[in-house]
């Protein structure tokens, strides 16, 4: 299968460098970093896992789509606040047959990416898995998880079949949904939890519940989460989220999370579509949303200050 990761981050190496193990996929990487996307090419990618190093030779790297051309599969692991012009910028790799997948965090990904190509080729999931940056090159396998992924109306389809089939065989452990926006809000949960609060004080996510204070604030901020949740039909497969970020951080404990790693590299968070999400929709429903609003109005002082 040929297949393009937009947005070869931390998780984007990361999967790409997994399918890329199966010499039946040919994978690319498709990022504006220069350095990052010439060291592959040059000297592959190298990920750290489990104290082991181990390097991945196969990926190729691209700084434009043109390069690459149309894909049978295009995984999106852009920030969500790029999403739109990621895939706008790309659509080289977006053919009429191309299955666009979304495993970003957030809300709203999903119809941004649909907005660009249409809405017959999206498809959407979630994974548990944790990543970082270590330089151009270079990334750690931070923590394992399931990767569940499903049509947008619930359906089961051939298309889908094939796409599990395709993770799994890279090691991925990959399930199938047919209820995608609840997985979406399931994730959304977990990020609500635990970014925000990594990202304002520093800590690793194992580290969140070793401080009754914060641990306080990371139930508020899931409740409130939850509430609005419910508000909209949304169906979780879970029945108690906060127990479920908690088991996440202690899956996860060493784990920096994507919005720390965001506020230590001076970058532009994704607050707006995780904690600032609860907010917009918690004000639509009329549900009190007061903790998500203190988490991202600091997030976003935290941005303007840097």
């Amino acid at each position: 299968m040929k297949i393009a990761i937009v947005g070869a981050g931390a998780m984007g190496c990361l999967y790409g460098a997994k399918l890329s193990a199966n010499p039946s996929n040919e994978v690319y990487l498709i990022d504006v970093w220069k350095e990052h996307i010439d060291m592959v090419n040059e000297k592959g990618l190298t990920m750290e896992e489990e104290g082991a190093l181990i390097q991945y030779h196969a990926l190729k790297g691209a700084s434009e789509a043109e390069q690459v051309g149309p894909c049978d599969l295009a995984i999106v692991f852009v920030k969500s606040t790029l999403t739109s012009k990621a895939v706008r910028d790309n659509k080289a790799v977006f053919g009429q047959e191309t299955i666009a997948l979304t495993l970003q965090n957030g809300l709203g990904n999903i119809d941004l990416i649909r907005a660009e190509i249409g809405d017959n080729n999206v498809i959407a999931g979630t994974t548990a898995h944790g990543a970082t940056m270590l330089g151009p090159g270079r990334m750690k396998h931070a923590g394992s998880g399931k990767t569940i992924i499903g049509e947008l109306d619930g359906r089961q389809s051939d298309r889908l079949e094939r796409i599990a089939q395709v993770l799994r065989e890279a090691g991925l452990e990959t399930e199938i949904s047919n209820n995608v926006l609840g997985l979406v809000w399931d994730k959304l949960m977990v990020n609500v939890g635990i970014n925000a609060l990594t990202g304002i004080t520093k800590l690793q996510n194992g580290e969140l519940l070793r401080h009754p204070e914060i641990e306080a604030l990371l139930e508020a901020a899931v409740r409130e989460a939850h509430a609005v949740a419910r508000a909209k039909g949304i169906r979780l497969s879970y029945d108690d989220p906060v127990s479920h970020t908690k088991d996440v951080c202690r899956a996860t404990a060493a784990n920096k999370s994507s919005m720390l790693q965001d506020i230590l590299n001076h970058k532009q968070t994704e607050i707006a579509m995780i904690n600032g999400a609860i907010v917009r929709e918690g004000a639509a429903a009329g549900i009190d949303v007061t903790v998500n609003l203190v988490l991202t109005n600091l997030i976003q002082f935290m941005q303007k200050s840097e």
